[in-house]
């Protein structure tokens, strides 16, 4: 199936205003408009078709093969998977640490499924070489269930065949309007099936959409700035548009179905092989096995057709072009499948074993890096338009402050907070025990904090993390601090019961009684409650608080919960 834009003198009789493309964009294009998107749309037609499986541009007769290898939409979907499948992290500056990341987590992962869009985002990159995004704001709603529905941030991946954008004639970079255009099925007033056509056009200050080219909404861009962000998978120099993944292996792997086949029709028409009867009539003669012939002239000759092709050049000719897709993507052999021996080949090795993958994979990276940074900051934008409360710190919802810096209030109008600088993880696996080894290294001789050692091991909120972990080790001390007390107590009763000290407890703990010497002191001058050479010294800890977390802890009126694990509702039981 090919796809193709028809210049204006090739038009049909009627339609010289507009003209049809197929099959993913299924929009009408002016003439002014086809100069300028027809060859891209046509493109991204052909690649989409290809990647969908649509290779051929004609049918053979049925009990024909017609044989189809998508190598296309493999390549395509390994290399999507092998940038986008470990996600990306946001670094912001430490002035925002506390709110920004918060806020981001928030929108990408509450209100949007973050894999999800990473994955889509990058098919559209991958497939037609441009990927276009819009940040939007949902309103909050009440479906007819009666469930309320909370306020969101949307970020939508569209359709890069319905993109329209226009760009400063001196500035490839600037977006200056933006139309979105696409058709779809609704049902008309008298019931019946209607296809509409809606557009959307944006600007710095103006959004209006339209149904069938009627004016049916129009308003003030709230934000003062196009809410679209365009993605080139690989950015060409002088050009606005990208480049695909899989444009320079479309023709290769047309060429490599027509020979595989030509090879099935070599091999099917030699399964069933002709048989070639000289000198005698094959009226008499039965065909199959165990069948014997009698009776033929002395001079007849009976033999089947042999297949005289000698397959090794065909196979050996899509043996290389196969090759030839695996080197032009930068994908390894190795990497569809093919059978190798186990090891544990280091990450470097296997860096230096993957690198047309790697290299590919960072030229990506640097791309979408600068995509994703635009979004996010449509995303804050965004969020701070509608839910200006989100501008406060909310120690509830947001991170922690570690710095006197960092301030109560966001500045929407200061650029720093938008700095939001993508990070992303190796896409090759990485021995995790390799990894903490060279970590405690570096900790132990002082050239990493434990901060960073989070930041290296894939931690988002590092900041937060030491706090859980330094109140886990808090919380640990006080309850070692709850159990010896349990332990000094049963101590102390054992021995004014026996009189006998033990093991655990060696010598006993000051009495708060006692018999007064002649100096009327408490025997042995200890003074109760209070550990020798503590008075006067100031820890900074309130120790009668502690004291009475110790008892709490230790006689406290909660009783123990446990699980039973024969009901099928598994409920506490107490």
């Amino acid at each position: 199936m090919s796809f193709a834009f028809f210049p204006p003198n090739q038009r049909a009789a009627g339609s010289d205003l507009t003209i049809s493309i197929s099959p993913l964009g299924l929009v009408e294009l002016s003439d002014q408009d086809f100069e300028i998107h027809g060859p891209r749309l046509n493109r991204y037609a052909t690649n989409f078709a290809f990647y969908l499986g649509h290779h051929w541009a004609y049918r053979r007769e049925a009990g024909e093969p017609q044989i189809t290898l998508n190598y296309v939409a493999t390549f395509a979907r390994y290399i999507n998977n092998f940038c986008f499948s470990k996600g990306v992290k946001f670094a912001v500056p430490k002035r925002y640490e506390h709110i920004v990341p918060a806020l981001l987590k928030r929108v990408w992962e509450v209100d949007n499924s973050k894999q999800s869009l990473l994955n889509t985002i990058g098919e559209q990159g991958s497939v037609t070489g441009d990927s276009f995004v819009k940040v939007a704001y949902e309103p909050a709603w009440v479906d007819s269930a009666g469930g309320t529905h909370p306020g969101r941030v949307r970020i939508l991946p569209l359709n890069s065949a319905h993109c329209f954008p226009e760009y400063h004639p001196h500035d490839r970079d600037r977006l200056v309007a933006f139309r979105l255009r696409y058709k779809f099925w609704t049902t008309g007033a008298d019931g019946a099936r209607v296809m509409m056509t809606y557009t959307e056009r944006l600007t710095d200050t103006q959004i209006d959409e339209f149904l069938n080219d009627e004016l049916i909404d129009s308003r003030p861009n709230p934000l003062g700035i196009l809410p679209i962000a365009h993605i080139r998978n690989i950015a060409v120099s002088g050009s606005p548009w990208g480049l695909s993944d899989i444009g320079d292996i479309i023709s290769i792997n047309r060429e490599l179905n027509e020979k595989m086949t030509d090879v099935s029709d070599i091999i099917n028409y030699h399964a069933s092989p002709t048989t070639i009867i000289q000198g005698a009539k094959a009226t008499n003669l039965e065909r199959g096995p165990r069948k014997i012939w009698g009776g033929l002239p002395e001079k007849a000759k009976v033999y089947n057709l042999e297949n005289g092709v000698d397959l090794g050049g065909p196979m050996g000719y899509i043996q290389t072009l196969k090759l030839a897709m695996h080197e032009i993507t930068g994908v390894p052999e190795s990497a569809l499948g093919q059978m190798q021996p186990i090891s544990n080949t280091s990450g470097v090795a296997l860096s230096i074993q993957w690198y047309p993958l790697i290299n590919k994979n960072s030229l990506k990276q640097l791309n979408y890096g600068v995509g994703i940074k635009r979004i996010n900051e449509l995303v804050l934008r965004t969020l701070f338009c509608h839910e200006p409360e989100t501008l406060l710190y909310d120690p509830y919802t947001d991170g922690i402050k570690t710095e006197d810096f960092q301030p109560d209030l966001l500045d929407p109008n200061d650029a720093d907070v938008y700095n939001v600088d993508c990070v992303w993880p190796s896409p090759l696996p990485v021995d995790n025990l390799v990894k903490l080894n060279e970590i405690q290294a570096k900790l132990a001789i002082g050239l990493e904090s434990k901060r960073n050692a989070l930041v290296e091991l894939g931690e988002e909120f590092p900041d937060e993390r030491l706090e859980e972990m330094f109140s886990e080790q808090r919380r640990d001390v006080v309850e070692q601090g709850a159990l010896e007390l349990i332990k000094a107590t049963i101590s102390s009763a054992i021995l004014q019961m026996t009189g006998i000290a033990t093991e655990e407890s060696g010598k006993p703990a000051p009495s708060s009684g006692g018999t007064p010497d002649q100096s009327g002191s408490p025997a042995g001058n200890a003074q109760t409650g209070v550990l020798p050479g503590a008075t006067g010294i100031d820890l900074g800890v309130d120790t009668k608080s502690l004291i009475d977390q110790f008892v709490t802890m230790a006689y406290g009126t909660k009783l123990p919960q446990s699980r039973n694990s024969e009901d099928a509702s598994n409920q506490e039981t107490s």
